[in-house]
């Protein structure tokens, strides 16, 4: 299959493309490197250096596409809170300049959406169902990313698909940039520094290994339309979340306690239910496994 990687030189998106590659896909990677490295992009799959907003038609035209996985976006809530016009834009104006090049070309977009963002506080594991009570920007453009492919979707007969991510972690998050909290750990360990926990560290969020989203993207390609989730299904408090890192590093580093920040959920997880029946997609890494997959990366 050919396909499409925009922010394929990110985290989550170099992963995808390694599955895509794995399986002997011919990948484009579609990234303005913002925030992606080249050092990230495979060996096998060619980079085109290119903001989606500025449109994907001579990309598309060269690549000819029969896949668009869309990853490129402005991920950290805090600046989409700052600035929420560069959020919009990016991630609301960006997936439409995505989904236009896909129709010229027939090709089926996956889409990288969020489950934390959207859902808000949760009492109990979220099933895609649930209401939608983003509480930042971020959550708000993600959601309506998804609603205009569910649009394209109706509009045009599509079959686009969005997955709302959990939390995810592993090899190449950046500890210093939109990093997750596991990097961020994993970071100051690396350099035998204490980490921080905001608040009493009882929050919890659904950790996902990154390679288990790359399997689902995978999963999700040739579905015809839907929104999914995709976590492990398993809740985990920061404060447990730093001992399991403790623990793999072999560290004996006490975390600090810092004040809780304002507006932070206290609950996150996600019903992966509907994937597994659909999709035929299960969470396979536990956490501590996926945890030491990681450690190993940063002591590279």
């Amino acid at each position: 299959m050919r396909a499409v990687v925009t922010g394929g030189a990110g985290f989550i998106g170099s992963h995808v493309v390694e599955a895509l590659l794995a399986r002997g896909d011919e990948v484009t990677v579609v990234d303005d490197l913002s925030n992606g490295k080249r050092e990230n992009v495979p060996e096998g799959a060619r980079l085109v250096v290119h903001d989606v907003r500025e449109g994907l038609g001579e990309v598309f035209g060269e690549a000819r596409p029969e896949l668009c996985c869309h990853l490129a976006a402005q991920v950290d809530v805090r600046v989409s809170v700052e600035r929420p016009q560069l959020d919009a834009s990016v991630n609301v104006l960006g997936t439409i300049a995505v989904l236009e090049a896909a129709r010229g070309h027939g090709a089926q977009v996956v889409f990288s959406s969020t489950g934390g963002a959207i859902y808000g506080e949760c009492d109990a594991p979220a099933p895609e169902g649930s209401e939608r009570r983003p509480l930042a920007p971020y959550g708000v453009s993600k959601l309506a990313g998804e609603e205009y492919l569910a649009a394209y979707n109706r509009l045009y007969g599509a079959r686009h698909v969005s997955l709302r991510y959990g939390n995810v972690y592993g090899p190449r998050q950046d500890p210093h940039g939109e990093a997750g909290v596991v990097a961020i750990f994993f970071g100051r360990l690396a350099e035998g520094e204490a980490p921080r926990i905001f608040g009493d560290g009882l929050q919890t969020r659904d950790y996902v290994y990154a390679g288990e989203v790359a399997r689902a993207t995978l999963a999700a390609a040739g579905h015809d339309g839907g929104v999914f989730n995709v976590g492990s299904g398993i809740e985990t408090s920061v404060v447990d979340l730093y001992e399991l890192c403790r623990r793999v590093a072999g560290s004996e580093v006490e975390a600090v306690k810092a004040p809780a920040r304002l507006g932070e959920l206290q609950r996150s997880v996600l019903d992966v239910s509907l994937a597994e029946r659909e999709l035929g997609w299960r969470p396979e890494v536990s956490l501590e496994e996926g945890l030491r997959l990681t450690w190993e990366s940063f002591r590279r």
